[in-house]
């Protein structure tokens, strides 16, 4: 877990730069805190990823403005192929609720799901996915194949796709050129 919890403790402090005020009071309670601060957590998630040696992708659960679970990709650390830091933060979730169905629970994931996290938000009833970095080649959310939109789906997943993008991107970049010196280091 990252040590920073104060997102946790202390959800609607409006002390971070991207806290926004919702305009006008119409008596309605809205969050303070925009999708960027729910991103940034995502982001410490997958930096705990890339010093564990794993593809940085860090994901977390939003309900009613409170962070209730975080995770990052496990695959390394538990040899499974299925340790997808959403499909950890989904299987988390029924004990954070107290239900399989995760309806209005949202999802802020640094890369674009794959096939399999896409379709697990879907079977779960995940609310929204909000994604930075979009994935050309194995993207389930609207960029290589639309799983958490198709039509036949009984639910269906609202995206955010691209949100903070560059810095998700760079952080992944950064991972995977560490990879290739490592792995040249270890040719010579």
């Amino acid at each position: 877990m990252p040590s920073d919890d104060s997102d946790i403790l202390f959800p609607f402090a409006p002390d971070s730069d991207d806290a926004q005020f919702a305009g006008e009071d119409d008596g309605e309670l809205k969050p303070l805190l925009g999708d960027d601060y729910y991103m940034r957590a995502a982001l410490r998630c997958a930096q705990q990823a890339a010093d564990a040696g794993e593809v940085p992708v860090g994901a977390v659960a939003v309900k009613d403005g409170l962070i209730i679970a975080r995770s990052w990709n496990q695959v390394e650390l538990l040899k499974d192929a299925t340790a997808h830091a959403e499909l950890m933060l989904i299987a988390s979730l029924p004990q954070v609720i107290g239900d399989w169905r995760l309806d209005g629970i949202d999802i802020y994931v640094t890369k674009e799901p794959c096939a399999m996290c896409a379709g697990a938000m879907v079977n779960s009833r995940i609310r929204r996915v909000v994604f930075g970095m979009r994935d050309p080649r194995c993207g389930a959310a609207g960029t290589a194949l639309n799983v958490t939109g198709f039509p036949g789906m009984l639910h269906n997943v609202e995206v955010t796709a691209g949100l903070m993008e560059e810095e998700c991107k760079e952080m992944f970049q950064a991972f995977f050129r560490t990879v290739r010196a490592n792995a040249r280091k270890k040719k010579s």
